[in-house]
């Protein structure tokens, strides 16, 4: 049986690259070219069909760059050609990333007419000082007003990206950032550690970071903060209120298949022969995505039966409360016994916890997940 499927679509422009994006954004100014974009991706998508299988989608992420950079009426078009072409889950998730500027907020309610249904909002911090640190063109109000006027508008499914571990940020200043984003009652907030990545301006220009035990205990002070106010950690930078938890990085995190349109796009397709898989990306430039003579995809590689016990558990382990034995036998075709030895081994290291049909880390487990996932290269 094929797992369930999703859709990634990127969107490659912002007004600023942030120091410490390694995501293909492209800095843009003045109008985008919104016409080229579609005609491209309902081409590239044209493509793609086969991988579909007979299947639904069960969800949509558009991310970036800066997706709400472009207008609702290009979203309206887009999503009307997709559901013409691909049947959409009657409860389907259609999830946004938007970033709190003025000029994006006045499309908040267009979005919503459209048929998005979830907004991501890139806050990172309330803070000014940190914003700036970042790289942000917002401010703390800016992000405040763009939360309420979504809920205004008819978004009652908002995550709130925050980060922690930030150059010169104290314990209680990650604190108050996450009080102020509770206080706004979204119903998702992601919160996760700033990680200084390669191709990045701050890979070049290293800023000062905490070390590792002082933002152990900021991370531990945060997920009780959340935990306290409703946000339960499913994943490790995940925190959701009761039915809210994000379906198609769900997808993702349990080994799910995602199509992928846009430059840059990476998706991963379940073949036929369910003992193999592939992993595909798209050209990363703009110019050579929007150009018809040129090719969308850029290279694929097929995961072979032995790569696919480790590439589920890079996913699933994310999760706090793991997946099943039933799941990793149907999405990887390899039964239990594959891995059950190195499960067994890592239960009695204490690094991960095993019922007899559920698995899953350790609070341990979670905290060095590197190592743990290394041990399932072999």
């Amino acid at each position: 049986m094929l797992p369930p499927l999703s859709l990634y679509i990127h969107t490659p422009w912002c007004v600023k690259k942030c120091p410490y994006c390694d995501f293909n954004s492209h800095e843009h100014q003045g109008e985008l070219p919104e016409k080229e974009f579609l005609a491209a991706l309902l081409d590239d998508l044209a493509g793609e069909l086969s991988l579909v299988q007979g299947r639904e989608l069960v969800s949509i992420f558009i991310g970036g760059g800066t997706p709400s950079l472009l207008s609702a009426d290009f979203y309206g078009r887009l999503l009307t050609e997709l559901s013409t072409k691909i049947r959409f889950s009657p409860d389907i998730e259609i999830t946004l990333e938007a970033n709190p500027g003025t000029f994006e907020q006045e499309k908040f309610a267009g979005f919503r007419e459209v048929g998005i249904n979830r907004l991501s909002i890139g806050v990172q911090s309330f803070s000014g000082q940190h914003l700036s640190k970042l790289g942000r063109i917002h401010d703390g109000d800016e992000a405040y007003r763009a939360v309420k006027l979504a809920q205004s508008v008819g978004f009652d499914n908002i995550n709130i990206d925050l980060m922690f571990g930030l150059s010169e940020q104290s314990q209680q200043a990650a604190m108050d950032d996450l009080q102020q984003a509770i206080e706004l009652k979204p119903r998702h907030i992601s919160w996760y550690q700033l990680t200084i990545e390669q191709n990045t301006y701050f890979y070049k220009n290293r800023p000062i970071l905490p070390n590792d035990d002082f933002i152990w205990d900021m991370q531990v002070a945060g997920k009780k903060l959340l935990e306290e106010a409703g946000f339960r950690n499913y994943e490790i930078s995940a925190y959701g209120q009761e039915g809210f938890r994000s379906r198609h990085n769900l997808n993702y995190w349990q080994f799910g298949d995602y199509l992928a349109l846009g430059p840059g796009a990476h998706g991963k397709i379940t073949t036929p022969d369910p003992t193999t898989a592939k992993r595909y990306w798209k050209t990363r430039a703009p110019g050579d995505y929007l150009n018809p003579d040129k090719a969308y995809c850029a290279g694929e590689n097929i995961l072979k039966k032995s790569d696919l016990g480790f590439e589920f558990m890079l996913n699933a382990l994310r999760l706090v409360d793991g997946s099943s034995r039933e799941i990793f036998t149907s999405r990887t075709g390899e039964p239990w016994s594959a891995v059950e030895g190195k499960v067994a081994t890592l239960v009695t290291e204490g690094l991960m916890w095993d019922d007899g049909n559920h698995f899953g880390p350790t609070a341990k487990g979670q905290q060095y997940l590197n190592f743990l996932l290394e041990r399932f290269l072999d």
